[in-house]
């Protein structure tokens, strides 16, 4: 996400040739391709679960959400508010010292603006506010630069400035304009204030907790030089708000490192559409550039397309040439559109009914529309579909939520196979599910299969998550658990068996 025109990257501004130097001490260095701009380098070899980087965030704010979190540490347990500007929450007095110096300003700017400016303020704005007094406290020294903390590295982010769309411009300026009403810095104007907006709608990463809840947003300009893949052979995970890129496949001395930008579960088309409308740019990746080739047609028209009508069939369907109609590439049955349609105005609005009666906290009814809309989708899209896949997925949350454990169960094995489907085996969705499935079978006392379960999602995490958080340890300790019971319950069988 930071960009440089070819012709300059043999002349790397000071900044980059300081932030070059530290990031030797990892194996990496920064270089540059034509088509992508910048991009990040392994200097030697990495192996699958090994950092490759971890950064700070320069600037980052929680969400606004039901759960409060500390500004610091992103904890929840504890929390008291800032007496003053009342927006900040910490979990103690370590963490707000620590964040002292920067918040004594804003604190300051926040009192200053009124209670009805404070209440426009979203979580981009609060991030936009700590950018230009982060910049302020290290420009006079009070808090320390590094090669890899500084706004310099901040400047050299893309904005995309000249592809955005007026409206977007115009929202950006409105934006700006609270800041500079609310900080009354003078060296900051409205148009470098909208530019900065743009740089954090294409670099700022949401920050997720160990099981892939957003939690906050964070800016981390060293990893937003890491370049966009559909098949990445890294991941990027939160331990608090400190950013980790971990190797999800052996990294060979030479090679770009590569993340996903967005959720990857879907056809090109979409997968196309998401980056070039959330990051402005057409993804070149081995999986984009099969886009239109007979594999690519056909694993979109599975995902994305419709059911065969033949029941022992499932085969996948193709718009027919009258365009009337979709045609089986497996047994050559034709299906209607207009009886397509039908089933999808149908489910429409079954599927908005469902997303404000989950939004309203009403599971028990939430989950009565959505198991209707499942056996719709079943009759109408492919047993492999992302749209079902969704659907169980909301299911499996709702029955959670109302301690169905038999039915979470249920809908967990019934998702595990489409997330096999769509994800590499490598993945941090696939290895949360089979410890979902694993929690669900210890808790219902199906003992083996937890085992088998919580195994496989260690197998997983272990790469994607490492060893040391505390979520980690907490599975690494449920599948002892497992193991001794197994074993447990096999000697009891065995010392049976032998009387």
């Amino acid at each position: 996400m930071l960009g440089v025109s070819w012709a300059c990257a043999l002349i790397l501004p000071p900044v980059m040739e300081d932030l070059g130097e530290a990031l030797a001490a990892f194996g990496l260095t920064v270089s540059t391709t034509p088509d992508k701009g910048r991009c990040l380098l392994a200097t030697r070899d990495f192996s699958p679960g090994e950092v490759i980087i971890s950064q700070e965030p320069y600037v980052s704010v929680p969400n606004n959400s039901s759960t409060l979190r500390c500004d610091r540490c992103f904890m929840s347990s504890n929390l008291k508010k800032c007496s003053a500007c009342q927006i900040p929450w910490y979990c103690g007095s370590t963490c707000q010292k620590l964040e002292w110096k920067e918040h004594k300003l804003e604190c300051q700017a926040l009192v200053g603006a009124g209670k009805e400016r404070r209440n426009h303020l979203t979580p981009t704005i609060r991030l936009m506010i700590r950018l230009y007094l982060k910049r302020k406290l290290q420009k006079e020294q009070i808090i320390p630069t590094t090669a890899m903390d500084n706004y310099s590295l901040v400047e050299e982010l893309v904005d995309h400035m000249s592809e955005i769309e007026e409206k977007q411009l115009v929202l950006y300026a409105q934006m700006a304009n609270l800041v500079n009403m609310i900080l009354k810095l003078p060296d900051v104007s409205i148009k470098d204030n909208a530019q900065n907006f743009s740089k954090l709608a294409c670099n700022a990463h949401t920050i997720c907790d160990s099981e892939l809840r957003p939690i906050g947003t964070g800016l981390y300009p060293v990893v937003s030089i890491i370049n966009h893949s559909c098949a990445p052979n890294s991941v990027l995970m939160f331990e608090g708000r400190l950013a980790v890129v971990r190797a999800v496949d052996h990294i060979s001395k030479g090679t770009e490192v590569f993340i996903s930008y967005i959720e990857t579960a879907g056809s090109t088309a979409t997968r196309q559409k998401t980056l070039k409308e959330q990051y402005l740019f057409t993804c070149t990746c081995p999986c984009c550039m099969k886009v239109g080739l007979q594999d690519d047609v056909q694993e979109s028209a599975i995902l994305e397309g419709y059911q065969c009508l033949n029941g022992s069939c499932n085969g996948f369907l193709i718009r027919n040439t009258d365009d009337k109609g979709f045609i089986c590439q497996k047994c050559g049955c034709i299906r209607n559109k207009v009886e397509i349609q039908e089933i999808a105005i149908e489910l429409k609005s079954l599927e908005d009914m469902a997303s404000r009666t989950l939004a309203s906290g009403n599971y028990q009814d939430a989950c009565s529309i959505y198991k209707a809309i499942e056996p719709l989708q079943l009759k109408l899209c492919h047993s492999y579909s992302i749209d079902l896949m969704r659907t169980r997925e909301n299911l499996l949350k709702i029955l959670m939520e109302l301690q169905d454990w038999n039915g979470a169960l249920t809908y967990c094995r019934l998702i595990l196979p489409l997330y096999q489907r769509v994800y590499p085996s490598i993945h941090p969705l696939l290895g949360l599910q089979y410890y979902t499935c694993g929690k669900l079978e210890w808790l219902l006392g199906e003992t083996k299969s937890a085992l088998k379960s919580l195994t496989k999602a260690v197998d997983i995490l272990r790469i994607t998550h490492g060893t040391n958080t505390t979520f980690m340890k907490d599975l690494l300790f449920r599948l002892e658990e497992a193991r001794a019971e197994a074993a447990y319950r096999k000697t009891s069988i065995d010392a049976i068996g032998s009387v």
